[in-house]
């Protein structure tokens, strides 16, 4: 199982180790992606090069060069996959951003708070449908089925935590079920699409995705402690936004679980008026030992993880997939003891 570093275990590859092996499939991905530029409409190919510009770590790209790892060459088929899930991945940001109405991302304007939402609506939609006109052209239907099929069930999620706003009854069961949707389903897909390219059995590409999907789910549970745990300064994106929006995050959901029943409905009146910001949370989560719990359900996504790899250890991908997840380990753990 995964657990916190301690003295004698090996510190977690930096990120730039980890993506080291791979800096010639990011660069030619990102050269795939100004390319792509130039077939949108003159009108909107502005606003297209921004939402392609200060993107992050690009995890779901690194997924797919890792997930299909074989010798280090540079795969043109695994860089167009990378340029598909990375187009849906950076259009479901845009809504995202205007459904939360943030304003940073990667330490610049959000494209809703530099275009208007409008346009950001919209320039979303047409970088969806770039991410399937790309799939299309590979010579079977696979990747544009798993695609289409992986962004279906991320707007899916999106939808119901939508609905879910303001509903501290939102079932930890549920919770789990909407960021495996939202979120894990594109890590998963990325993985299992770069290992079914490379010419890996299915038993693995299978296995590969399955682990992606665990790694998503605790990426998420970071992200959504992040929201109140975060610099917005490193972090590089608005903070603070996830109550604001009404949603009810793992770190709340474990909260109002905890309060003594008399406290839920004034809990729930303070959130609604606006009376309770990011530090009188974090003072009530410590309180209730809440950070405890939701690291705890951080490790056994990661334990998953490990776990379905495990049957798959000779293989050259399984190594540099375990680095990326012992890198969300560290970030974690920086995080909650930080705190």
């Amino acid at each position: 199982m995964l657990t916190a570093q301690n003295k004698s275990q090996p510190r977690p590859p930096a990120f730039d180790d980890i993506v080291k092996p791979v800096v010639p499939h990011m660069q030619a991905l990102g050269s795939f992606l100004d390319d792509q530029v130039e077939q949108f409409e003159t009108d909107i190919r502005d606003l297209v090069r921004y939402s392609l510009q200060n993107q992050g770590k690009r995890l779901r790209p690194l997924l797919v060069f890792f997930g299909g790892w074989r010798d280090g060459v540079v795969s043109p088929e695994l860089v167009r996959v990378a340029a598909v899930v990375e187009l849906v991945h950076l259009a479901t940001l845009i809504h995202d951003d205007i459904l939360d109405d943030a304003t940073l991302r990667h330490n610049s304007d959000t494209v809703s708070a530099r275009y208007g939402s409008t346009a950001a609506v919209l320039v979303g939609d047409a970088l969806f449908s770039q991410a399937l006109a790309l799939a299309s052209d590979f010579p079977t239907v696979e990747v544009c089925r798993a695609v289409s099929l992986s962004t279906r069930r991320v707007c899916a999620g999106e939808i119901r935590q939508t609905f879910e706003r303001g509903n501290a009854d939102f079932s930890l069961e549920e919770y789990f079920r909407v960021i495996d949707l939202k979120t894990a389903e594109l890590f998963s897909v990325s993985s299992r699409l770069g290992a079914s390219l490379a010419g890996y059995e299915a038993d693995f590409a299978e296995a590969a995705g399955k682990f992606s999907r665990h790694l998503g789910v605790a990426y998420q549970i970071f992200d959504d402690l992040a929201d109140y745990l975060g610099d917005e300064d490193k972090i590089g994106k608005t903070l603070g936004t996830d109550l604001a929006s009404g949603k009810f995050t793992l770190p709340v959901l474990v909260l109002f679980q905890r309060l003594p029943r008399g406290e839920q409905k004034l809990f729930l009146q303070r959130v609604r008026r606006g009376e309770l910001n990011a530090a009188h949370l974090v003072e009530l989560m410590k309180d209730y030992a809440v950070i405890a719990e939701v690291s705890s359900s951080f490790e056994q996504e990661l334990a998953k993880a490990e776990a379905v790899l495990e049957p798959f250890a000779g293989l050259p991908p399984v190594p540099r997939l375990r680095n990326l997840s012992q890198f969300v380990l560290s970030q974690f753990q920086r995080l909650a003891v930080g705190s």
